[in-house]
């Protein structure tokens, strides 16, 4: 079931935080934007459901503009540590839910953290760890957002192939959990697959796992 239609602020509509607003959008949420340079705003009103030319440091601009009855807010203010803890800490104040802040460095999410946000994302450190996974760990795919150590990892089916899901048993013999199997050569993948389904060699499993667990584990 879909998730219901969310009413999203964002604060700070530079790169980062517009691209993160119109994937919202295109979800089908509904978007309010803030933002204190023209020309962001420029590029944001025909995208965005509503957007404020506005300074989001004034608690007061907070309250008028409706961004903080909101149940999520991102701030994404560039590289300026100060405003973005002073929103954040605004934010919190008026009793937002969830604030979510782009950082820029380990100390700056060190200081966020104490302010008591909800979720601290550094663009550049999670891209960069992402890409140096992918280069190590062939069909390594992502993370799980609550556990770093859990991975979401794709693995190919070749000695085991014409064995069923039921048979391979990994929930109970590895601790992996299979989210989907992609059939080879292509083609729409199978989410929560049937358990009894003969796979083919070539078959591609997505599976839940915790880091290092496939770095000798075949099928």
């Amino acid at each position: 079931m879909p998730k219901e239609k969310l009413q999203v602020g964002v604060i700070g509509l530079g790169k980062f935080g517009l691209c993160f607003a119109e994937r919202l959008v295109d979800l089908g949420h509904d978007v309010l934007g803030l933002d204190n340079d023209p020309t962001h705003i420029k590029q944001a009103q025909t995208i965005l459901t509503q957007v404020f030319l506005a300074d989001a440091r004034e608690k007061e601009v907070l309250e008028q503009t409706g961004v903080a009855e909101f149940e999520y807010v991102m701030v994404s203010v560039g590289d300026s540590i100060s405003a973005s803890a002073m929103i954040s800490m605004f934010l919190k104040e008026l009793g937002v839910a969830n604030v979510w802040v782009k950082a820029s460095n380990a100390d700056h999410r060190k200081l966020l953290e104490k302010i008591g946000v909800d979720r601290v994302v550094i663009p550049e450190e999670l891209a960069a760890r992402q890409l140096a996974d992918r280069l190590t760990h062939p069909g390594f795919v992502d993370y799980l957002p609550f556990d770093e150590n859990l991975v979401i990892q794709e693995v190919p089916i070749n000695q085991e192939a014409g064995k069923t899901l039921r048979q391979l048993d990994l929930t109970n013999r590895y601790r992996i959990q299979v989210i989907a199997v992609r059939p080879q050569g292509g083609g729409r993948p199978s989410f929560i697959p049937s358990p009894d389904e003969p796979l083919s060699a070539g078959d591609i499993l997505v599976v839940i796992g915790r880091r290092g667990q496939f770095d000798t584990f075949q099928l």
